[in-house]
């Protein structure tokens, strides 16, 4: 059997040639694309700026640039799904090229999940043909480099209870996602 905790905590660097910063009802989000599709998605930080710092620090060779119409595409989706619109983001082109296998697996698995449901983080390890793994697959949600795009706020700990989220406001900001998905409207007002 594959060494599945070794193969999720391996990194690489993410290339990214552009980025750009927009507005949503939570706040300044951030969105870094590169050739093949994009490569990070930041949720806002405590301030535009910030937002903007965290980007450049995990992207430093991109540039500040007008986003592409297919990037655009992206954040307007994005922009839409945090105003508590429907919002279908799984044709977006995510560059995978750079996150370790089992990390594409698990993002992959949880860009299935619709909108407005949940699943268990060991109930996605079963369905990436993992069952034992829901750590594992905790670790790689949580290195989750396209927020929003793959939704692993949808992804639970057993008993339903939140688990984990790394951006800003951690389980809050997680429990806000899942709310406006179930919601006909916005809560960021």
């Amino acid at each position: 059997m594959r060494d599945v905790a070794h193969e999720a905590s391996t990194e690489h660097p993410r290339v990214a040639s552009g980025f750009a910063i927009f507005g949503t009802a939570l706040g300044s989000c951030g969105i870094a694309w590169g050739e093949r599709g994009i490569v990070g998605v930041q949720l806002p930080e405590g301030s535009e700026g910030e937002t903007r710092t965290t980007l450049v620090r995990r992207f430093p060779d991109a540039r500040e640039l007008r986003p592409p119409a297919r990037v655009r595409n992206a954040l307007d989706g994005i922009v839409a799904l945090l105003r508590g619109e429907p919002s279908d983001l799984s044709s977006v082109v995510l560059d995978m090229s750079a996150v370790p296998a089992f990390h594409r697996r698990v993002y992959e698995a949880a860009r299935e999940i619709p909108r407005g449901t949940t699943l268990t983080y060991g109930e996605l390890a079963s369905r990436i043909g993992t069952p034992g793994a829901a750590r594992a697959v905790g670790q790689a949600l949580g290195r989750n480099p396209f927020v929003i795009v793959v939704p692993c706020h949808r992804v639970l700990a057993a008993g339903g209870k939140p688990g984990g989220f790394t951006a800003r406001g951690g389980v809050a900001t997680k429990l806000r996602l899942l709310a406006i998905e179930r919601s006909a409207g916005p809560l960021f007002e």
